[in-house]
Formats: structure tokens, sequence, C-alpha cells
């Protein structure tokens, strides 16, 4: 491997395989370029060994609808199944990833919820040597595959349209056997629920869950699009104005309940106790909203999907808040479970490609613990009349989780390597904005509590040449969907990621 070689020779080839198009042949992450990041959670030592791999699809890609192919990364799942190791070093699977609401920088439009299959080949890359730009995403080449649209009852197709109207609870009936709660409707001619879809779950039987922001729901799909299940979270997090009425409208926040646009944006499975857990993005408005770092995490029981979904388990988790001063809590986009009470948070600001300025300041992917924190499902705290923290400030009654600094996706050591940065100039490659998934996929036998933790970018739809609801569009810019593929240690996660991914 070229990392046993002297280091000229070793530039040299690689100099050659890079004119060639081809890539040096993988190196284990142990012999990296630089210290890894070692941190300790409840006794337990978690790695950050460093980025291996980076890949993009252009910002104009349309997808088989005909609509550009944007947002993508709002939520991902490795495919159960598909993951594989090549006797080459490299790896191969199947990416399932879940746009938002469409393009909607001006107003929300009539877009229907969907999620899309990409095909791709990782070739881990870890030396220090840098990789020009066009040369470093052959790292990880994506493919695309498919589209499969989200419908509700009725075969009626869901909208990305802001809720104007509320469809009152309804029993199960014929295709839907099970009862809705208060749904968040979009007025069209038709009554389609409106959905921003966030997080994303992939079972093994090939129906998945997927959060909203406008609910905020848990909703369970069948393999081809149609809504089985929706879970409605306690009364303290429903969106409701001065009257006490829900009003599911994302323009304005609400008296009580979830910010507007601050649903669940985070969810994840523990799949060896069918624990399906889901996080909001920030604070409720009686627990401080934005100002506050105080958010809170669900655990539901879906043992039995087809009957009852039952709320088991819900703490309160703290952010962080940027190293900038300004005091501005960065509020999470993401979960994933590790193990028994452990779990990767992605929480970031809004810099980069694409966002409000081109200096990001922090953009993380974490870690939290609710091992020893309280668990208050059940309790007077999921009425909205008894916040968890008043005025921003945390009840004497509840220890939140632990929180820990893991992985940097700034690290400018790791993005040049890859011939991306941080800050000026702000062109593509500069490190997208908005980064709003993870998913983990095992390195092998050579290093058992090793993981690839994938994450994509959210691009807003961003295009000059795009496509929203077959009509033509031009935002002004143009914002490629980028991935980002980082190798970490995680002891006590094997088996979760092994049930997850349905290897054997």
């Amino acid at each position: 491997m070229l990392h046993h070689l002297p280091s000229l020779l070793a530039l040299y080839i690689l100099t050659i395989l890079q004119v060639s198009g081809a890539l040096s042949v993988p190196s284990p992450v142990q012999d990296a370029f630089s210290p890894a990041v070692s941190v300790s959670l409840g006794g337990v030592t978690y790695v950050s060994k460093g980025l291996v791999g980076f890949g993009r699809i252009p910002s104009n890609f349309t997808e088989s609808t005909g609509d550009t192919l944007g947002g993508i990364g709002s939520a991902i799942a490795i495919k159960p199944g598909s993951w594989k190791e090549l006797s080459n070093g490299s790896f191969t699977g199947t990416l399932i990833v879940q746009p938002d609401r469409g393009f909607n920088v001006e107003t929300t439009v009539d877009y229907q919820a969907r999620r899309h299959e990409l095909d791709f080949v990782l070739t881990p890359y870890s030396d220090s040597t840098p990789l020009p730009f066009e040369q470093a995403q052959k790292t990880f080449v994506l493919t695309y595959k498919n589209t499969v649209l989200y419908f509700e009852r009725n075969n009626t197709k869901t909208s990305g349209l802001d809720p104007s109207t509320i469809r009152a609870a309804m029993p199960g009936v014929g295709t839907n056997p099970l009862a809705d709660p208060e749904m968040p409707i979009a007025s069209t001619r038709e009554p389609h629920l409106s959905v921003d879809a966030e997080g994303l779950v992939a079972n093994v039987d090939g129906t998945f869950w997927t959060s909203d922001e406008y609910g905020p729901y848990i909703y369970l799909f069948s393999a081809d699009g149609h809504l089985v299940q929706t879970i409605q979270p306690p009364a303290a997090i429903l969106p409701k104005d001065k009257k006490r009425n829900i009003n599911f409208t994302a323009n304005a926040d609400p008296k009580t309940g979830r910010a507007a646009n601050q649903g669940f944006e985070g969810l994840t499975l523990d799949p060896a106790t069918s624990t399906l857990y889901a996080i909001l993005q920030s604070a409720t408005i009686q627990d401080g909203g934005e100002d506050s770092i105080y958010t809170r995490l669900f655990a539901y029981d879906i043992s039995s999907p087809s009957t009852s979904v039952p709320l088991i388990g819900e703490w309160v988790v703290p952010l962080p808040v940027s190293p900038s001063g300004n005091g501005k809590v960065e509020a999470t986009s993401e979960i994933h479970f590790v193990s028994e009470g452990v779990f990767l948070i992605l929480s970031r600001d809004g810099n980069g490609h694409g966002g409000s300025g081109d200096n990001i300041k922090y953009k993380h992917i974490d870690l939290f613990s609710i091992e020893n924190a309280t668990d208050i499902h059940g309790t007077d705290f999921d009425s909205p009349s008894t916040p968890v923290a008043p005025k921003g400030k945390l009840s004497k009654k509840i220890v939140p989780a632990t929180y820990l600094s893991f992985v940097d996706y700034a690290d400018t050591t790791q993005l040049a390597r890859f011939g991306l940065h941080n800050g000026d100039p702000d062109d593509n490659t500069l490190l997208d904005a908005k980064w709003e998934s993870l998913a983990l996929a095992p390195v092998g036998d050579s290093a058992p509590n090793d993981f690839f933790l994938f994450t994509a970018s959210d691009n807003d739809f961003l295009t000059t040449q795009g496509v929203s609801v077959g009509q033509p569009y031009n935002a002004g810019e143009d914002v490629d969907n980028q991935f980002l593929v980082f190798q970490v240690m995680l002891p006590g996660a094997a088996a979760n990621v092994k049930t997850a991914l349905e290897l054997r």
C-alpha cells in the first residue's frame, strides 16, 4: 500500500494514478495523516479517525418525475441488505435519500413527498496527500436509481404546501385500518396531507418511518409509499394558538408546542428493542423556543406498528451554543442510535455554500447519552402548561442528557485532502451549509468497532437550472448535493448496525 512506500515514491505513484483516472489503493485509517480525536462518554472511548470519502450530485440533476433532485440530505438511510464489501477494498450499497418540502425559498409549493434510491461505490481514501477536487469525488461515486412518491388515504398525493387547515381525527377504514389524529392539510382542490419530511428509518421489510416538521408527526409508509400509521406526540409538542387550538402552519410560531419549522428533525431506531427515537429540532415555545438549549427526545415502542405505538420514554437534550459568542443555539438536524442510551447528533450553524455566510463556526456530529437523564414521559411536562425550561431555565426536577463534542465537519486539514475548504471563496469547493443526515455501516472484521459514518447535505434545491413541480425555476445560484464519509470507532454499535442493515 502507498503509505508503506517511501514518501517521494508514494507521491509519484499517486500522481500517475490520478492522471490516469484511477484511485490509490485504500489504506487503513489507523495509519492516517493526523492524530485521531478521542473522547470519553460514560467510561467508553469513541474515536473520530477522519474523512475517507467525498461525493456529489450536480445541482441541476433531474429525477424520474422530471423534478430537480434536490434537498436529498434531509434524511438518508442505507437500504437493508444492500451493503457489501468488495475484494478490492471498496464497498457498495444503496442509499435511500429523502428531500423535504421542495424548492420553497419564497413560498411553499405543492411538492409531493418522496424518497429516492442512489447506488454507491465507496473507495475509502486515508492518505495524507490531498486529492484534487474532481479526483476526490471518485472516493464516493453515486448513481441515481429510482424515486418513490408518498400517498395518504384513498391514494391521495401528499403535498409540501403549508397546512392552512386541519382534518379532524378519523377512524380507520378500508386500506387505512388505523385511526388518524388531527392531520395537517393543505387547502387545495383536494385535501392533501401536508408533509415536510425530515427523519427517515428504513425497515428490513421495505416499510419506512419518516418524521415530519408540520405536525410534528411520525409516519409509517409501505414500501410503495402509502401511509400506514401516524404517531401524534404529547400535547406539549403540538402547535397550539392562544385559544389552545391546534394550528399546524409553519408561517408563524404557535403559543405553545414546537416552534415553526422546528419539528421532528431527527429519527432513528434501536433495532434490538424495536424502539423508535425522534428529536425536536429545538426547544418548544414554552421551553424557550430557539433561544433555549433544551430540546426533547422521544421514544416509541414500534414492536406492533399495525396496532398501536405507545410513548415509552422522553428526555431533555441540551444543545450546543455557537462559539462565535453571539449566544445562538445550534439546533439539531439529525440523530443516530449507537448503543443503549448513546446517540450521535448532528448540530450545526447555517454557514457554508448556499447558506448565510461562508465561514463555518460550528458544524458537528456530536455524542449524547441519556443513561443518567430523567425520563419525563407521562408526567406533567407533557402538558403545555408545565414547561421543562420556563424562560430557558431547566427545571430542578430534570437531569438532562450528557452532551459531548465529537466530529468536526469544518476541520481544515480533513477538507483539504478532498479539495474542499471552509471560508472564502464561496464556490462549489466550499463545504455546503446544511447537513441534515447520518447513516452507519461497518468497516469490516479487521476493525469490528469501526464504522463508516455517512452524511449528506440539503442543498435546498438551489440551482440556476431547476424544475419544481414541472415548472422551470432559477434560484440564483448552484449548490450541489454533497456527501461526506467519515470513519469512526463506536464501541457497542456493531450488533445494532448489523441488525439494521440485515447483515449476517
